[in-house]
């Protein structure tokens, strides 16, 4: 699922989900677009002051922080932020010690895989959505942060996350999604419908033999098979890939994300295996080609468009692997497994209300799930807004000054130069205290009403506000809305067959590691 890593779900996006718009229009409607706005000045303000319209002026502040010493800085950042104080406590510990939600760190991998691992961090609501102004930030080559996989990862192209709007093949590629995303569009549900019926369906027998059953193995096969069987008619069971297809995905990521992620092995392993140099693209060369040749043959009509476009069979299949595998595969795999995991905390009281909120929708609308139906449960809307806030699937955010910059927190202003990087970490963007509420909370019904609606645009997965549409012109993730009915309809699926379920949960590499305990029949 945007930009991810939009998984990072980058994750893809349709055109649908505005508050105050249904998923039944998602394909006529043509996205607004309402740039961030701000002034650059040479001469900012030094203190608050109040302008001749009683608009508080905030005081201009130097950025806080340092890299440290060349080699030795990110060496001892990317420890703090892997080892010695983890991701979340990494920055804790620095907004505290600079009093700034703003400051300048290493971001890992540093050496020697990223040549400059030095940003300007940017860890607060009001300051993040500078991120997503391609008017200000450049955002070529930066979909991994501050080192970028080698092609040979991607058939030798540079896929459409790592090009700048800017770059005219942009345009061509993300049409290209688009044009994927809407002919496929009625196939999203039965196919949805299918997969995760079978899922239930061996959770059920597992959970009968053993007692309990990972959560992990059956969503990923499940998600899979749904994204072939619903963009390109192509059931994987039935060719050569089988059911390796999840399995080649993971060693493929690994190669690309493997410098950012924690593994769980011990820290000096870690650190010489796959965070100081990067591993060589033959080691899945053979299982890349293997998913290439299942897309190849799948794709067809896709490859045909993008001949259209002007743009190589070849490339085209290429880009359609990375969309289908990394970008919406790879948030389902982190976001799904998230999502039981806050469901299953918020308890019983929870549970009951989504079952029957689901369930009366449903049967007032002869027993069929359509997309106006999932429109008229705000409950579990909300939910899933929820689970996108405290969780996003894509943690992390870059963007690379395209000029100098004035860059507002909630407390100063600060100025960026021309070709820094800028970073931010969306949890602490979509958590910040002055905007949300028991923000370190999961509050189911947090997006209900009008004031909940109010609240959507500080919703970041999506390298965009959630109130906006990605377009040709901007890095909003092109599947936004496929993700978001998706997450709805795993909600659905869940509670149109059970009341309740009991899961323990545990850590993995993306996400959460879920085993489901227990699963409670529906009673009604």
């Amino acid at each position: 699922m945007a930009s991810v890593v939009s998984l990072p779900f980058t994750p893809l996006h349709l055109q649908f989900n505005s508050p105050s718009t249904t998923i039944t229009s998602l394909f006529q409607r043509q996205a607004i677009v309402r740039p961030i706005r701000g002034s650059v000045s040479d001469k900012p303000p030094a203190q608050a002051s109040v302008s001749k319209t009683g608009e508080t002026k905030l005081p201009l502040k130097e950025i806080p922080g340092d890299y440290g010493l060349p080699f030795v800085g990110p060496i001892k950042d990317r420890l703090d932020y892997f080892y010695n104080k983890g991701r979340d406590e990494f920055f804790k510990s620095k907004i505290q010690k600079y009093q700034s939600t703003v400051f300048r760190t290493n971001m890992p991998p540093g050496p020697f895989i990223s040549s400059n691992p030095k940003v300007v961090a940017l860890l607060d609501g009001k300051s993040f959505p500078v991120l997503f102004d391609v008017s200000k930030v450049e955002k070529k080559n930066l979909f991994t942060g501050t080192y970028m996989p080698s092609t040979d990862l991607t058939g030798g192209y540079r896929v459409l996350s790592y090009l700048d709007p800017s770059e005219p093949k942009h345009a061509k590629l993300k049409q290209l999604v688009f044009f994927l995303l809407k002919s496929r569009a009625n196939k999203v549900i039965p196919e949805f419908e299918a997969c995760y019926s079978k899922l239930y369906e061996t959770l059920e027998e597992e959970l009968s033999q053993k007692g309990k059953s990972s959560f992990q193995s059956v969503n990923d096969q499940a998600g899979f098979n749904f994204l072939c069987r619903a963009f390109f008619d192509s059931n994987p069971a039935d060719t050569k890939l089988g059911d390796d297809g999840p399995s080649l995905i993971s060693k493929w990521v690994l190669l690309q994300l493997g410098p950012i992620l924690s593994l769980g092995l011990p820290g000096l392993i870690e650190e010489l295996a796959i965070r100081s140099f990067p591993l060589p693209p033959f080691l899945v060369k053979k299982d890349y080609q293997r998913l290439y040749d299942f897309f190849y043959k799948s794709s067809g009509f896709v490859q045909e468009e993008a001949e259209k476009l002007g743009i190589s069979r070849e490339e085209a299949c290429h880009n359609m692997l990375f969309a289908t595998c990394f970008n919406t595969f790879g948030g389902m795999k982190f976001f799904f497994p998230n999502m039981l995991k806050w469901i299953g905390r918020g308890g019983i009281k929870l549970h009951t209300e989504l079952a029957k909120e689901i369930r009366s929708v449903i049967k007032s609308h002869g027993g069929k799930l359509t997309m106006a139906t999932v429109e008229q449960m705000p409950l579990t809307k909300s939910v899933v807004y929820e689970g996108l806030r405290i969780e996003p699937p894509v943690a992390s955010q870059y963007g690379r000054a395209k000029k100098d910059l004035l860059i507002e927190s909630h407390d100063a202003v600060y100025q960026v130069k021309e070709g820094e990087m800028l970073y931010g970490y969306q949890p602490f963007a979509t958590k910040d205290p002055k905007i949300f509420e028991d923000g370190e909370e999961f509050v189911p019904d947090r997006f209900m009403g009008d004031d909940g609606e109010r609240l959507l645009k500080h919703v970041l997965w999506s390298n965009g506000p959630e109130t906006e549409n990605p377009t040709l012109e901007n890095k909003q993730c092109a599947g936004k809305d496929f993700v978001v009915l998706v997450s709805r309809l795993f909600v659905v699926e869940l509670f149109r067959r059970y009341d309740s379920f009991e899961i323990e949960v545990g850590k993995s590499p993306l996400g959460a590691a879920v085993t489901v305990t227990a699963l409670k029949r529906s009673t009604f």
